[in-house]
């Protein structure tokens, strides 16, 4: 009988990346380091360190993967990314080629720990992104529950690398590139004694402190211009969804370097630090996207204390095919469509699946957050180990991020907020 990509995956079993690895990373230094302008600091350089060892990043965009595997040559990483990438055409070869362990991002994977634990028992080394998706604000996100957990129970010395300027030249919003300056500093977090004597839970706690960055206020102090020249604002109102002035939710649009609200005329110019410039003295604009963001996530945590409060939108859903990689950078095949609804009853999906009816629900406690392969125009999530990617008709992907997100906090769910003190 013919196996499905999911069980040729998890039958196999993850090996040290070749020497090819050093020669792709060769090419990925001459093409990208000055395209990026890309400059490195080791406070404590990993290379040096013959030992087997964990690297851990924050997760400021796509290409996270180049600026971190460049400045570590000659040195060569199991990486761990996205389960469900490992169906996409253009990345499955290489992926497979260069040892990258596959993860179902914020569910428990257990074939994900015992392939770490292969590598980690050889003395290889394994570089995680703790949070688990790129940032979709410009500042971290809590890292998956269970990390420190993870990193104790590997006992390997611990390094980290903080990205600055990633989210800049990568933002959620967009998909276009836009370079400018990405700094990439690295030091060491653990040695194995220290991970004797700390607990799970301060592990993960430090792991949050030592990665957080938030890009807004970082180059709100270092200036640099990246080139979104006509661009910068592009599609923003798929994360700025709330107007400041007036509160109308999902009228803002954002188009070449303007962002504005349709309702009453609120909005900003973005100019190529991102910094904001209102459009005349009536404006009422957030000091940063961050701030901006801050405000959303304030007003849903409002919303939620209303025992009723419920969201919806028509979606359409996508699941991954079985038997067939897929072509032309898709992120699933579109098997149906229905409304999605998070409310204190948790995620509901009640449509089509297939041509069948199809329903289903998740509890809160259990949907810390939702996955986000490419752009801020659909979203993803595992029902009993089963990828589920939605794509709403209208621009609220955030407010379901926001509202799935603090719903599980205020019910008890483990995934916390590392970072209320940081606002």
């Amino acid at each position: 009988m013919k196996k499905t990509i999911e069980e040729k995956l998890y039958a196999r079993k993850t090996k040290n990346p070749p020497a090819l690895y050093n020669l792709l990373g060769g090419v990925w230094k001459m093409l990208f380091t000055k395209k990026y302008n890309i400059s490195v600091e080791y406070k404590c350089d990993p290379r040096k360190d013959k030992r087997g060892q964990i690297m851990l990043s924050n997760h400021t965009s796509r290409m996270d993967y180049i600026f971190n595997a460049i400045p570590l040559l000659p040195k060569r990483y199991n990486f761990v990314a996205g389960y469900n990438e490992f169906y996409r055409s253009h990345l499955a070869g290489i992926f497979k080629l260069f040892g990258v362990i596959p993860k179902k991002n914020f569910v428990a994977d257990s074939y994900t720990v015992k392939e770490i634990l292969r590598v980690a028992k050889r003395n290889g080394r394994i570089f995680l992104f703790p949070e688990g998706m790129n940032s979709i604000r410009g500042y971290n996100q809590p890292v998956a529950v269970a990390t420190g957990k993870l990193i104790k129970l590997l006992g390997l010395p611990v390094y980290y690398s903080v990205i600055k300027g990633g989210y800049m030249t990568c933002p959620k919003h967009a998909s276009d590139e836009r370079c400018g300056k990405v700094e990439v500093v690295y030091d060491k977090m653990f040695e194995p004694e220290d991970l004797e004597k700390l607990t799970a839970d301060e592990i993960q706690s430090i792991i949050n402190e030592k990665l957080w960055h938030d890009d807004f206020a970082w180059n709100a102090e270092k200036g640099y211009k990246y080139n979104n020249a006509g661009r910068a604002a592009k599609d923003l109102h798929d994360l700025l969804y709330v107007c400041p002035k007036c509160g109308s939710e999902f009228t803002m649009e954002g188009k070449g370097d303007v962002i504005r609200c349709k309702h009453c005329g609120n909005g900003a110019s973005v100019d190529q630090t991102y910094a904001f410039h209102p459009l005349d003295a009536s404006c009422v604009i957030p000091a940063t996207q961050t701030e901006w963001t801050k405000l959303q996530r304030e007003r849903v945590r409002k919303e939620i204390e209303d025992e009723n409060f419920s969201f919806s939108a028509d979606v359409r859903l996508g699941m991954l095919p079985k038997y067939k990689l897929l072509k032309h950078k898709k992120t699933s095949e579109i098997v149906g469509s229905g409304k999605l609804t998070i409310s204190a009853n948790g995620l509901t999906y009640d449509g089509t699946k297939n041509g069948e009816p199809f329903t289903f629900n998740i509890p809160c406690k259990n949907l810390p957050t939702y996955g986000m392969c490419t752009e801020m125009k659909q979203f993803y999530t595992f029902l009993n180990g089963e990828f589920m990617e939605f794509f709403p008709s209208s621009a609220c992907v955030e407010k379901f991020f926001l509202a799935t997100e603090e719903l599980h906090r205020k019910l008890g769910g483990k995934w916390q907020d590392a970072y209320t003190d940081k606002f």
